[in-house]
């Protein structure tokens, strides 16, 4: 699959906390598993290879990337919790600092995914909108068309 959006591009768009990340942290590898989980069953692999191609500029800069970043973080942050090493797993302490407990980790969880959720379902939006000027769109293919997971609920369609 053709890269839609970079690891700079993902740190910029979702890691907006104020802390550097180091670039090499988000691997492409990260970018294609968030987007094959979380984007490919609602836009379809046509309209991403079309977009990968050079089509569809307002969606891949104002939807996709926004989504796809987001989606990585939620997948790569549990990892940037801990570091591995050959000694196993550990957590970095300092002096400056403390690592964060696992109630603020699942706090963070829950907000990183309510706002990829919602940028999804803005992405979505935009599919249903425009999908007259999308041609390798196939709303058929949309798994939120046919269910939807919300507050605790799977809703089919």
């Amino acid at each position: 699959m053709a890269e839609l959006v970079t690891s700079a591009e993902v740190i910029a768009i979702a890691f907006t906390d104020g802390q550097y990340i180091e670039q090499s942290v988000i691997s492409p590898c990260d970018i294609e598993a968030a987007t094959e989980r979380w984007v490919t069953p609602v836009v379809g692999r046509a309209l991403l290879d079309a977009v990968a191609g050079g089509k569809y500029g307002e969606l891949k800069e104002d939807y996709l990337k926004p989504v796809i970043a987001l989606y990585t973080r939620l997948l790569v942050q549990p990892r940037l919790n801990a570091a591995t090493s050959q000694a196993g797993l550990s957590v970095i302490t300092t002096s400056s600092r403390k690592a964060a407990d696992a109630e603020a980790r699942r706090e963070l969880q829950r907000s990183l995914k309510a706002r990829a959720k919602f940028l999804r379902q803005r992405l979505e939006e935009y599919l249903d909108e425009h999908k007259a000027e999308l041609a390798e769109y196939d709303e058929k293919q949309n798994i939120l068309k046919r269910c939807r997971c919300d507050g605790g609920f799977v809703q089919i369609h």
